[in-house]
């Protein structure tokens, strides 16, 4: 993970425009000139109704999708133009991903999970399983560490979700509706949980929510209209 003292901001958004069937008759314009600046350390909520174009907008941020216009900046690098290896690079050292359905490996356990990714990124088995085993203490899930996703209830999926997508120490971690899915207690309990890696871990996150109440507990709120960001 980059030291935050090194970078003004952990991402940086400039003018980021994305249209879908663009130039034909039935083009929809998602993005009109989308900034944003996420501080190191800094958590803030993205806020839109559905089909406004914020899963789009993560996924820019993400480096998943490209944009028809504009700049992106991971961690002070300039990548507007990276190639996919550089991409595929950044992302896998650089992002953590939180989905609203956790998309656990349903053969593996809660710890080879988070191990995976950590493996696939070059750390050794010993060190992966130590860390593997640190995060899962921190959200309260050391006793289910064995189990695989089907013996683990919604709210352990999840908070499961959150650590392997912090296994490889990310700078920046987004989240499209994390919670989305959950019922309004285990809802909160997942988001404290999330909250509490974030704060021990200093990274900068943007997460996705529809529910005010998660939103209020953000360092910040934005708001997508009409392909713009806006303060809250």
């Amino acid at each position: 993970m980059n030291n935050p003292a090194m970078t003004e901001f952990a991402l940086e958004l400039s003018g980021i425009e994305k249209a879908y069937l663009k130039g034909e008759p039935g083009e929809v314009a998602v993005l009109r000139g989308a900034e944003l600046a996420l501080k190191p350390g800094e958590v803030v909520a993205l806020v839109a109704p559905s089909g406004a174009g914020k899963s789009t907008l993560l996924h820019i941020a993400g480096l998943l999708d490209g944009a028809d216009a504009g700049e992106i900046r991971l961690s002070g690098q300039d990548l507007t133009r990276a190639n996919d290896a550089k991409r595929t690079e950044m992302r896998r050292r650089e992002i953590g991903f939180v989905y609203q359905f956790h998309h656990l490996l349903p053969e593996f356990t809660a710890l080879e999970n988070i191990v995976l990714p950590q493996l696939a990124n070059g750390t050794s088995e010993r060190h992966a399983r130590k860390r593997g085993t640190d995060l899962l203490a921190r959200v309260g899930l050391s006793h289910r560490a064995a189990h695989r996703p089907a013996a683990l209830s919604g709210g352990e999926q999840q908070r499961v979700a959150f650590c392997r997508a912090m296994a490889n120490q990310p700078s920046v971690l987004l989240a499209d509706e994390p919670t989305g899915n959950l019922d309004p207690a285990t809802s909160d309990t997942v988001f404290a949980a999330l909250m509490e890696l974030v704060a021990e871990t200093g990274l900068s996150a943007l997460i996705a929510t529809h529910n005010p109440d998660l939103a209020a507990r953000m360092d910040r709120v934005l708001r997508l209209e009409e392909g713009k960001l806006i303060a809250g």
